[in-house]
């Protein structure tokens, strides 16, 4: 049954994933995917006008116009590049382009929380055109100028874009995810924008072939240091403590911080013990109710810190803000690229470039030792461009 069956929707033509229904073959890899379907349509050139509160470094404005170049002359490009380097801005000119050239605009990213960041952020950016947001039960526009959605709602779009921009292409639940993968290309009608801090070696040989560039920015805009972090060894039942004692000299400080605890009941008891020592917390995860609302909250200084697991790993920028990772040697969570993006929380804000990052451990572990060489082989690269910027 099915062995010749090739599912039009994620390409799956394993045997032991479809299946008959009176008489018709389906496939279970993509089942799941059930929703309104938008019919691709030729566009009309629209102006999209950049409107921005700053400028762009030299670095960025290099890249942005560079591919720019690569997209009309067919080319997908790869932006490899720091967390805080300013990914997003130097997305923006391709973007204007493809729009006022009648190309329809996907903005993907794996996590739902960074589909309304970037809304906001893009909305601002591009007051003169339609952006919309489309992540699970939020799909009532589905049709905009600028779409910013999650990887599961590309199912939406077959040969829907012209210019797809994708950040986060290591994060979950993207990465790995050969059904995820499916439904970008197929919604690909044009070319695309890949940006990351932390690409796998896959990604990279892939973007070595002919009609493929990668771009590299190894310095944030701001051209201060990435935060290095401080590993710290000590048992479990200290670890809280110790958050605590941070917690308690941040707040003296006037500072909010991020506690990341590996898992979902672990933000829950972490955050029931910190709360009585510490006040002004609250928690989230993905499982968390009103977590938006929660978020919003700590960006207006209305809590002091979160503990969170990996789903503010990504993608949120507060000013001045501190990290503290518990339990950081739990090698099944803690990848040196998670560890990566979750120091780079740290020092994003132009007029707040710097940051305390704190990894408590047992036992130092393969990735926190990467993730640290990472970190400080990035910021051999200042010696380079800093003598431009005295």
């Amino acid at each position: 049954m099915g062995e010749s069956f090739v599912c039009p929707r994620c390409g799956n033509s394993d045997p032991r994933y479809l299946g008959k229904k009176n008489g018709k073959t389906y496939c279970r890899k993509c089942i799941s995917f059930i929703g309104a379907e938008v019919e691709p349509h030729k566009g009309v050139g629209k102006f999209a006008p950049i409107e921005l509160k700053y400028s762009l470094s030299e670095e960025q404005r290099r890249i942005s116009k560079r591919i720019i170049e690569n997209f009309i002359n067919g080319k997908d490009t790869l932006v490899y590049a720091v967390t805080g380097a300013g990914k997003t801005e130097i997305s923006y000119g391709v973007i204007s382009y493809a729009v006022e050239h009648g190309k329809k605009v996907g903005f993907a990213v794996p996590r739902r929380d960074v589909v309304i960041e970037l809304y906001w952020r893009l909305r601002e950016t591009f007051p003169r055109n339609k952006v919309v947001a489309v992540y699970g039960e939020h799909t009532y526009d589905l049709q905009g100028d600028i779409i910013i959605l999650t990887t599961h709602q590309l199912y939406r779009y077959p040969n829907y874009f012209g210019l797809i921009v994708m950040d986060e292409i290591d994060a979950f639940p993207y990465k790995g995810n050969d059904v995820l993968e499916a439904m970008f290309f197929r919604a690909l009608d044009g070319h695309y924008l890949l940006m990351s801090a932390t690409p796998s070696k896959e990604v990279l040989q892939e973007f070595s072939k002919e009609g493929k560039e990668v771009l590299e920015l190894r310095t944030r805009f701001h051209k201060h240091p990435l935060p290095i972090p401080v590993g710290k060894s000590l048992p479990n039942f200290l670890q809280n403590l110790y958050a605590i004692k941070l917690l308690r000299r941040y707040g003296k400080e006037g500072k909010q911080c991020f506690v990341f605890a590996p898992t979902i009941a672990e933000t829950m008891d972490v955050y029931r013990f910190v709360r009585l020592f510490v006040k002004r917390g609250n928690y989230v995860n993905s499982k968390r109710e009103g977590r938006d609302k929660i978020i919003s909250s700590f960006k207006k200084g209305h809590y002091r810190y979160l503990i969170t697991s990996s789903v503010l790993e990504r993608g949120v920028t507060v000013k001045d803000l501190q990290v503290i990772v518990l339990n950081a040697d739990r090698e099944n969570i803690y990848d040196s690229a998670t560890l990566i993006q979750i120091a780079g929380r740290a020092g994003r804000k132009f007029d707040a470039p710097e940051g305390d990052v704190h990894f408590l451990y047992q036992k130092e572990t393969e990735a926190i030792r990467d993730a640290i060489k990472e970190i400080k082989y990035c910021n051999t690269f200042l010696q380079t461009v800093l003598p431009k910027h005295q």
